[in-house]
């Protein structure tokens, strides 16, 4: 696969991917005019819609319903290695989401690719909330 980077104004970058334009930018404060979504903050969306993606099939091939079911993600950021330490993704599933299938839910979400490509050193925590 072959990405084509190009630049279309002031801080934006976007990248041609099979067809489809991702569009990025900076904030105001950074001199980008706030019209798209940085280039890091893309790359944690695709941590998490990875994650996403695993957890639905998962529930895809046992005929599990994911209405209601939502996963969020939160990270911590160490200041001193200048990186993010450890990154926590939360699957909430509806109330009756069958308790028998959470560990292995949680493990189907820690097979996702982006997850993988991850240094060792970074934390990942992957849970489970009933809603």
């Amino acid at each position: 696969m072959s990405i084509e980077i190009s630049f279309s104004g002031n801080k934006k970058v976007d990248a041609l991917i099979n067809g489809y334009t991702v569009n990025t930018d900076q904030p105001l404060k950074d001199g980008g005019d706030a019209t798209a979504p940085t280039p890091f903050a893309l790359f944690l969306a695709s941590l998490g819609t990875c994650a996403g993606i695993y957890s639905k099939g998962f529930c895809d091939q046992r005929g599990i319903s994911t209405e209601g079911m939502r996963l969020t993600m939160d990270y911590h950021y160490d200041p001193i290695q200048k990186m993010i330490a450890k990154f926590t993704i939360r699957i909430h599933v509806p109330a009756d989401f069958p308790e028998q299938y959470d560990n292995a839910l949680i493990k189907s979400a820690s097979l996702c690719t982006v997850k993988r490509h991850l240094n060792p050193s970074i934390e990942n925590e992957i849970t489970i909330i009933r809603e």
